[in-house]
């Protein structure tokens, strides 16, 4: 049966059922982020529910970090003909609003819910305008391998987290996060033998920062190759209740650990055409490690989009950071909680403090790591 609800309404855009997206590249992926952080260096949680319609899955995962403890859910079913059900075992999330409110519950009746330690029921509110970001497009040698749009918000929290038995109260004055909706082709699924990709330079020099402050937010991303030209790059910043304003290229100057590619502070300039340039401090908080146990490919046996079987499957897995083999495990895409800084007034001292998601990897060659 390849008929689902959604095609009562009129919203195809091609000659298909809802079911079928318009390329047949295995690698079509529909996806919802969210991260949660009460702008603090105490906690952050990562969520993730994604549709796979050519490889028939759907996933989804929250990871929590608190303290030192690296705390992951994850479950996998296969997706079926209804892409309207935004099910997957105890995950779920619900549109109550679309572009403004959405709801993630994470079901502490469920069984491996409670078995896993960890449990939501989130309602999340913009507080601007959800705002589409420059498409992302990437051809290495013969294969696109990203062909993707993705819409960027930041918002506030209400509800509750249960971690371990302890339930914590999240109210929106102290809980933040952003969102994004990404949909389109980038690696999912089961390794595929590389052919010539092979000879890939291997370079992922990306940096996403949607960062809010009490009355705007300014969403910033880039990316470089090997020779550090950009890939995609965009600037903005966005209020409530008036027009976004273009913020220029934007420039990126992190300071590194010594001797690790971990960032410890960074500053980002940007220089609105016909406005003043300016400059923004940001300082990682509180370092989460996207990678590790969510399905983003580090784990032989569970990735985004991979086959699980028929049968429904959830996992939980746990890792304590001061234990030098788990500590060893943090690799990858960092999702940090980020301190941003930047002087929003009449007066050098008229600093205006706001938290929001500092998202970095340097992988591979880069001319700001010469050999």
């Amino acid at each position: 049966m390849t008929l689902s609800p959604l095609d009562d309404y009129p919203v195809h855009q091609a000659p298909e059922v809802m079911r079928h997206v318009t390329t047949s590249d295995r690698n079509f992926y529909d996806r919802y982020y969210f991260n949660v952080h009460p702008c603090s260096d105490e906690m952050m949680m990562l969520i993730g529910i994604g549709q796979y319609p050519n490889l028939g899955v759907m996933d989804a995962f929250a990871l929590v970090r608190r303290g030192p403890a690296h705390k992951v859910v994850r479950a996998s079913r296969e997706l079926g003909a209804d892409r309207m059900n935004t099910t997957v075992g105890p995950f779920r999330v619900e549109v109550l609003e679309g572009l403004k409110r959405l709801r993630v519950v994470l079901d502490e009746n469920d069984p491996a819910a409670r078995e896993h330690g960890l449990a939501f029921d989130l309602t999340w509110e913009g507080s601007v305008p959800a705002t589409l970001e420059a498409p992302h497009y990437l051809r290495w040698q013969e294969r696109v391998v990203f062909d993707s749009r993705r819409i960027a918000q930041t918002g506030r929290w209400t509800g509750t987290i249960t971690v371990d038995g302890e339930t914590i109260d999240v109210t929106p004055d102290h809980w933040w996060g952003s969102r994004d909706r990404s949909w389109g082709i980038r690696p999912v699924g089961e390794p595929e033998p590389p052919g010539i990709q092979v000879n890939n330079a291997g370079t992922f020099y990306w940096l996403y920062t949607p960062m809010q402050f009490e009355d705007h937010s300014i969403l910033c991303i880039i990316q470089e190759d090997e020779k550090g030209r950009r890939v995609l790059e965009e600037a903005t910043r966005v209020w409530p209740d008036r027009e976004p304003e273009y913020l220029g290229r934007p420039e990126y100057i992190p300071v590194y650990a010594e001797g690790t590619r971990d960032v410890i502070t960074a500053t980002l300039r940007f220089a609105p055409p016909g406005g003043e340039a300016f400059e923004v401090r940001a300082t990682p908080i509180l370092p989460v490690h996207l990678m590790v146990g969510t399905g983003y490919g580090l784990e032989p046996d569970w990735k985004h989009g991979m086959y699980q079987g028929p049968d429904l499957k959830v996992q939980g897995v746990a890792y304590d950071t001061r234990k030098p083999d788990d500590a060893a495990r943090m690799w990858g895409m960092v999702d940090a909680v980020g301190r941003y800084e930047y002087a929003d007034g009449a007066q050098p001292t008229d600093v205006t403090t706001g938290y929001g998601l500092y998202e970095y990897w340097a992988l591979g060659p880069h001319p700001s790591f010469p050999e």
